[in-house]
């Protein structure tokens, strides 16, 4: 993957704090060649000659030499290009594991965002589940923005944007109001509890557990310098928090209350704008 794949593809979508964000790109690989070219080395293969006519095979693609838009072989080494070109890394460099788990996260809001949408065609979503619809939209598009900044090259550090390849204070103060204004309208559970007590709410809590999956690799690179911006790591933290009480207010949206882990204890709710006192323990 070249810088310019990358750059190429540095529009089209907003933050959920409104500014402009990455949009495009394929977090792990690269982006989609844009010009439509094959690489110069490629050959065109063809009908294999007749059994002793004496005429040469016609020569086919070899490995990495593909006629694809999608995949152009660059990475068949194990390698992957990073944001502003640079030299190639490996693809399991802490990284790669980074932002590709940033892309995990981003697939696994999508399928709380398609089981809102599969509501909708139904005609069963709520006013308060097409809420939590897009917001989802919009977290997904942020995380865009996460992936970017982990995904750039050292020395192209000073040409993040915030908000755009960049996470920005803004973007922290937008996810943070949310987390506040949801905890008031929503009963807090006061201890653990567990998934699975809808499929949109346990959609949103396996993203949560990506998205701190995705804060723990992001710890790792800022402990050995490779985290550049001050705002990533307390992003994902809040972003967590958020998609927890997300979750909670996809249940109460459907008339259902959460599981407690623990089989002897009744199920309980706190009261709006509490918080729970054991819920989770990476807060």
């Amino acid at each position: 993957m070249t810088g310019d794949d990358r750059t190429r593809s540095l529009a089209g979508t907003r933050s959920l704090a409104g500014t402009r964000s990455l949009a495009g790109t394929h977090p792990q690989d690269g982006t989609h060649p844009q010009d439509g070219t094959r690489p110069a080395d490629a050959t065109t293969s063809g009908p294999e000659p007749a059994p002793g006519s004496g005429a040469a095979p016609t020569p086919t693609a070899g490995p990495g030499v593909i006629d694809s838009l999608v995949a152009t072989g660059r990475g068949d080494d194990g390698t992957t290009g990073l944001l502003y070109g640079g030299p190639r890394i490996s693809k399991d460099d802490p990284r790669t594991e980074a932002y590709g788990t940033v892309d995990e996260a981003v697939a696994a809001l999508g399928l709380a965002r398609a089981e809102l949408r599969a509501k909708e065609q139904f005609g069963v979503l709520t006013p308060a589940l097409g809420e939590i619809e897009e917001i989802v939209l919009r977290l997904q598009r942020d995380l865009f923005v996460v992936g970017a900044e982990l995904a750039t090259t050292p020395v192209a550090r000073d040409r993040l944007v915030d908000g755009r390849t960049r996470v920005s204070a803004e973007m922290v103060r937008a996810v943070t109001d949310l987390v506040v204004d949801l905890e008031r309208r929503v009963e807090m559970p006061r201890e653990f509890v567990l998934p699975g007590e809808t499929r949109l709410s346990a959609a949103l809590e396996l993203a949560r557990t990506v998205v701190r999956r995705a804060e723990r690799r992001a710890v790792t690179l800022h402990r050995e310098g490779l985290a550049p911006g001050e705002h990533l790591l307390p992003y994902l933290n809040r972003l967590a928090d958020l998609v927890w009480v997300l979750a909670r207010a996809a249940e109460q949206a459907e008339a259902r209350s959460s599981t407690p882990a623990r089989s002897e204890t009744p199920r309980r709710s706190r009261p709006a704008r509490g918080r729970a006192d054991t819920v989770r323990s990476e807060r």
